[in-house]
């Protein structure tokens, strides 16, 4: 079992690498002033950075499927790959849940003149299939090595229930984190919504005029992916069915808030460069699409911080160590203050 598990782990971790090809090599010719597939070169000019950080971002995504199936991998820290795994789940997951509703709302609405992936200045009809069918075949390779990876690296996570989180003393701050992230969520979800619905306020000029069926889907999946991140972390923190499994939970908000986290920093680097002129800084004032991606950052950033906290006090009091049934409440221990499991 464990030799099969191995080989599906380190076909799919392969599979991902050759996913990352044709794009790495779209990006290796932009980058070098070949602006193939391109109507405007000067546009790809204007979009170096971009692509340079494009670029970077799948070469990571390389570095983690070898270290899902290499043996250095299993001994790097974690945080080392957690982290990095954790916006590559939130991007790819995105796309992967957009890319189908997407291709619906063309079939349904008829297809609408599109601008380049990366922003302005067109690119040929057969960049966007090459781009994201890519992008769709890596989340789904990169995503299963990393579940094995996962499964072998961290099996508890797979055995151990809700109520198994221990009732610690940062039991109070995790809670407070978590409804302030479930406020900002649900402040992100409403413009989400809004925008998704064909809303216009708040939004710049430029993404006004270039409104098609694609943004529409994307705001429409971070209005879910933040309701989700928000109902998955107070799941946890306050114990919420404890008898059921830890991973459910974990993986909603492993993606929704890698997503959040992941496309509001995209945006915030790719859409202020793109679309945003400012001529006098004294003048400038933030509009109301920077302030909900910021909010989508912090949002992730706070339930990453709060899991974090909560897996790592569930390492530290060892596989053996007798929980708190629900209802029950715990005698302190000398030097501790007495606390409630649930």
């Amino acid at each position: 079992m464990r030799i099969k598990e191995n080989a599906v782990r380190a076909t799919a971790a392969w599979i991902a690498v050759a996913a990352t090809v044709p794009y790495l090599t779209l990006k290796s010719l932009w980058l070098t002033g070949h602006p193939v597939g391109s109507d405007d070169p000067g546009a790809m000019d204007e979009l170096w950075l971009v692509n340079l950080l494009t670029f970077g971002m799948d070469a990571i995504a390389v570095a983690l499927a070898l270290a899902f199936t290499r043996p250095w991998g299993r001994r790097a820290p974690a945080g080392l790959v957690a982290f990095p795994m954790w916006v590559a789940t939130g991007l790819l997951g995105t796309i992967l849940v957009a890319l189908p509703l997407y291709l619906i709302s063309v079939l349904l609405s008829g297809p609408e003149p599109r601008s380049g992936e990366d922003g302005p200045g067109g690119t040929g009809a057969w960049v966007f299939p090459v781009v994201y069918g890519g992008f769709a075949v890596q989340g789904v390779a990169l995503i299963t090595a990393f579940a094995l990876y996962a499964r072998r690296r961290w099996p508890g996570l797979l055995r151990d229930r809700i109520g198994d989180l221990p009732a610690s003393p940062t039991l109070t701050v995790q809670r407070c984190l978590a409804c302030v992230a479930a406020l900002l969520g649900l402040g992100v979800a409403a413009a989400r919504a809004y925008w998704a619905a064909g809303g216009t306020a708040g939004l710049p000029p430029a993404l006004v005029a270039d409104h098609n069926p694609g943004v529409a889907v994307m705001d429409g999946v971070s209005a879910v992916m933040a309701v989700a991140a928000a109902a998955a972390l107070l799941t946890l923190v306050f114990r919420i069915r404890p008898r059921r499994r830890l991973r459910t939970p974990l993986l909603v908000a492993w993606t929704a808030a890698g997503s959040l986290f992941g496309w509001g920093c995209w945006q915030l680097v790719a859409l202020g460069a793109t679309t945003t002129t400012v001529t006098d800084l004294r003048k400038a004032v933030p509009g109301l699409m920077p302030l909900v991606q910021t909010a989508q950052v912090v949002t992730g950033l706070l339930v990453l911080v709060v899991g974090a906290v909560a897996l790592t006090e569930r390492a530290a009091a060892g596989p053996g160590a007798r929980r708190a049934e629900p209802g029950e409440i715990r005698r302190p221990r000398p030097g501790t203050a007495d606390v409630e499991s649930h």
